[in-house]
């Protein structure tokens, strides 16, 4: 974990065997999603069905003064917003002063379309409520004796009682989220398995997992606050993917897996095989990184779920570049702000179909005419960019069918939208990214390989190249 927190500041190939896409039944809107009210099942069900074919860009905000920073330099730097926003409850005084407007920006993100995410750099329970980050006894950076530790993980005692009290400072807030319906991935005494930390670096039964179990218990158990999806984490210390079970809580204490990524800037494929291992099939994430996954990490690691840029590690040059950040939110896997729907399973869904440069597959100027242009441009939300893949292999805006004009199979024929009449030119199959029109053998495409706002989307022979790959929800 790189910190410095004092203050909370700082294609494809050719054709193969095809499948229609299908969705759950539902009109659009019908689904829970950000911006309304949904549960924690919710979110993980969602995460399970994006599991192996999109991830989630997310980014750690602060200071908790102001932890609208980060995701705003994110737009600046590519012109949309992260699908998930992380804030924390801290430590410092000013910190805990703040901790109301930390909770008013994961409202705001949820009411955007951004699902929020909350880390808390508690103080140990042998100290007030505030301490500091590295100022020796009683500071995060410090550590307890192993009496202190027996007596916190045991019931009933005064150590035991005093980290109660501590969790309940943050009770009001979950607690009003709960209340408004916005779920929260919530990550508590993360790194375990790293002793830089007051709760962390003790394997075992008794250790740092005790701890994390006793969190859970009293939180979800004794307070009831059901609207956290539980976060377990990790950092990818060197040789520590062979001792992940040391710090296992239990399948039923873990909603999502999760690895920090510090150490060699992207996760090795030992942390990542490490982490689907002790997850037994529930999904995986990046909880944190220094460095925004690369898409030949995604390729070769596909069942990361979504990954969070540490604060301002986003615009450090030694860990990013503006151009690198950007081809990995402009990748067609990497979902943002707006693509997010949840109750969909299966290959397709309710939401954006994402394409070239990361743009959506738009209806012109929200037209229902049939006839209307069918055009890549910039993701904003719009109802003309919400598509339902139907099971019956269609997709479907405001109303209408994707078609392609008059049936013909000549490479370069316009699509359009148009009345659903259940012709064959109004079906899809997908093959891997690709969405192919089986009655004419050819593939979705982006004219001219261009990327800017309103170019025409066509049909073109599968050829495995980029303006053929798409991303559906």
């Amino acid at each position: 974990m790189r910190k410095a927190l004092a203050g909370a500041a700082v294609v494809l190939t050719a054709l193969a065997a095809t499948a229609i896409v299908t969705v759950t039944a539902g009109p659009v809107g019908a689904a829970p999603t950000p911006g309304g009210t949904a549960t924690a099942a919710d979110v993980v069900q969602y995460l399970q069905s994006i599991t192996g074919r999109s991830i989630i860009a997310g980014q750690q905000d602060g200071p908790s003064s102001a932890p609208n920073t980060w995701q705003q330099k994110v737009h600046d730097i590519t012109g949309v917003y992260p699908g998930e926003w992380a804030g924390d409850f801290a430590f410092e005084q000013a910190d805990i002063d703040a901790r109301p407007t930390v909770v008013a920006q994961a409202k705001s993100v949820w009411a955007a379309g951004t699902i929020p995410a909350l880390v808390w750099h508690m103080c140990p329970p042998t100290v007030g409520q505030s301490c500091h980050w590295d100022y020796g006894t009683g500071a995060i950076e410090s550590r307890l004796s192993d009496a202190q530790w027996s007596e916190l993980v045991t019931d009933g005692t005064a150590l035991n009682t005093a980290f109660k009290r501590r969790l309940d400072e943050a009770v009001p807030y979950l607690q009003d989220l709960k209340n408004s319906g916005i779920p929260v991935l919530f990550r508590p005494q993360h790194e375990m398995n790293e002793g830089w930390s007051w709760w962390g670096g003790r394997p075992g039964a008794n250790g740092s997992r005790k701890l994390y179990q006793i969190t859970h218990d009293y939180l979800a158990g004794a307070k009831g606050l059901s609207n956290l999806v539980w976060v377990w984490n990790l950092k990818d210390v060197a040789g520590g993917e062979s001792h992940v079970a040391d710090y296992w809580p239990g399948a039923s204490y873990v909603d999502v897996a999760t690895l920090d990524a510090w150490v060699n800037k992207q996760p090795t494929t030992a942390w990542y095989n490490a982490m689907l291992g002790i997850a037994g099939g529930k999904p995986i994430a990046l909880s944190e990184v220094g460095s925004v996954p690369t898409p030949e990490t995604i390729t070769a690691q596909p069942r990361w779920t979504f990954f969070s840029v540490w604060i301002g590690w986003l615009t450090d040059p030694a860990w990013n570049t503006g151009d690198a950040v950007k081809r990995t939110y402009y990748d067609p896997r990497v979902l943002h702000r707006g693509d997010i729907h949840f109750g969909a399973t299966g290959p397709g869904g309710v939401g954006a179909v994402r394409g070239l440069g990361g743009k959506c597959l738009d209806v012109a100027a929200a037209g229902s005419a049939n006839g209307t242009k069918i055009q890549l441009y910039t993701c904003n939300g719009s109802n003309a960019q919400v598509w339902t893949a139907g099971a019956d292999g269609t997709l479907r805006a405001l109303g209408k069918c994707l078609d392609v004009a008059g049936g013909v199979n000549a490479d370069g024929t316009r699509v359009q939208l148009w009345d659903c009449n259940g012709n064959g030119h109004q079906r899809w199959a997908r093959t891997g990214q690709t969405l192919v029109n089986p009655e004419t053998g050819r593939c979705l495409d982006v004219t001219g390989q261009s990327s800017a706002d309103g170019t025409q989307i066509q049909i073109w022979t599968c050829n495995g190249q980029t303006n053929q790959s798409w991303v559906l929800p």
